[in-house]
This record gives C-alpha cells, structure tokens and sequence, in this order.
C-alpha cells in the first residue's frame, strides 16, 4: 500500500507539474516567411497584435541600436509598447538619429539631435507603429523600430525564419511588417508546444 501510495504521489506531482509547465506560457510559434516581388526574406517584423482585455507593462530592460561603420545596427528592431531605445554612435564622427513620421503620422516626428562617438540618447517608443530612422549627417543611413502592442515578436534570419517564444495557449492575430512588402495578417491556435505556421509577404 505504500509502494502503491508512494507511485500515486509521483505522478501527481509530475501531472501538477506538467500543468505548470503549460500555463507558465513556454508555447511557442516557428515559422517562415516567404516573399513576392522582394529581394529578401529578412529583417522582416512578426508579432501578435493587440490581444483583448489584455494590457502589458512597459518593458524595464532598455534595446540597444548602434551607429557603426555607418548603419544603423540592427537594421530592424522590433519593441514591444513603451519600450526605451537607446542609440548609440561607436564611428568617429558625429552622427544625428531622427524619423520623420511613425507609420505615416508627421505629428510623431522626432529629433534626438547630433552626438560624437562613445555616446548614446534614450526615447521611449509609446507609439505603435514603425518609426524610419534617419541620419541627416549621412543621408545614406537609415534603420527601423518597429512598436508592437505585445511581447511576442520576433524579426526574421536572412532565410525568413522566425521563433516567437513564451506565449501563453490561445487564439491571436499574427501580423506582418516589411520594410518593402505589405503587412499580412494570419489567425494561429497556440497550444502547449510549438505551432508552426508560413506567411508569404508580397511587394
């Protein structure tokens, strides 16, 4: 009767701990975009768009974008709602960071102004949408930040490969942005493991 007491007691606690497992949100999406009338499948924002009677606090850990050997490094960053961008010059010249509109809107125009190397400014992106970085020191140089409303999101390798991880198990909205293509949208059922999904991105 022990023995018996004993199994019972384990698998209890591995069915309890199972069930934590699933609601601790360790689900995730895989997926790959493919594209139409674009040069390349990379760099290319996915996220889940605004869940319902849901609200996220703002990120505390702050996103790094780096001015070097004149890009803007990465390219593409996406960040989740309210989240500080700090940008950073590590070249041996001045260089400017400002964007002209967020996804169209000219009155989210902004201009963090001129720095020289080994410095960095901060703004925090409160504003959904994609914000075109620009330099007006070097007209060749441009980036995005790309603001979501969810901390699921990931940007695609240069084969168009992504992984969103930690998403609780639910229906959501799965959305697109491209430098180059228009935005897609898909439904995905996310249940406990890895849903796995395919997006095609058109010019």
């Amino acid at each position: 009767m022990t023995g018996n007491k004993a199994i019972w007691k384990a698998a209890l606690a591995a069915a309890f701990a199972l069930a934590l497992g699933s609601m601790s949100g360790a689900n995730e999406i895989k997926g790959k975009v493919s594209v139409q009338g674009i040069k390349s499948a990379e760099n290319i924002a996915v996220y889940v768009d605004v869940i319902p009677d849901k609200k996220f606090d703002p990120p505390i850990e702050h996103v790094l974008i780096d001015q070097k050997k004149m890009a803007f490094q990465p390219h593409v960053v996406a960040v989740q709602q309210g989240t500080t961008v700090d940008f950073q010059n590590s070249d041996p010249v001045g260089h400017n960071v400002y964007w002209p509109a967020i996804s169209g809107n000219k009155k989210l125009s902004h201009n963090l102004g001129t720095w020289p190397k080994g410095e960095k400014k901060s703004f925090q992106f409160n504003d959904l949408g994609a914000a075109s970085l620009l330099c007006n020191v070097h007209p060749e140089m441009s980036g995005y930040v790309v603001v979501v409303p969810t901390p699921y999101f990931a940007v695609t390798d240069k084969d168009g490969n992504f992984t969103i991880k930690n998403i609780p198990a639910g229906k959501y909205t799965l959305k697109t942005w491209s430098e180059d293509g228009k935005p897609t949208t898909q439904v995905v059922d996310v249940s406990p493991a890895t849903t796995t999904v395919e997006l095609a991105v058109k010019k």
